[in-house]
């Protein structure tokens, strides 16, 4: 649950970060337009790249 959570932080942050120093002036841009924007879809690449990484966070032992 804390890498998912982790995982999604980053991206949010990173997305924001593009979206602050990136300022698209074509509007050809429109998801890193503005810092909410590009913060929003770096938490969604930030959850993909969770869910994409197979890691579950959880601890399961497989006894046979």
């Amino acid at each position: 649950m804390m890498s998912l959570i982790l995982s999604v932080l980053i991206g949010g942050g990173l997305g924001a970060a593009l979206g602050y120093f990136g300022k698209c002036s074509t509007g050809a841009c429109p998801w890193t337009a503005n810092r909410w924007r590009g913060a929003l879809y770096g938490a969604f690449l930030g959850l993909m790249f969770h869910l994409a990484s197979g890691r579950s966070g959880s601890a399961s032992v497989n006894e046979n």
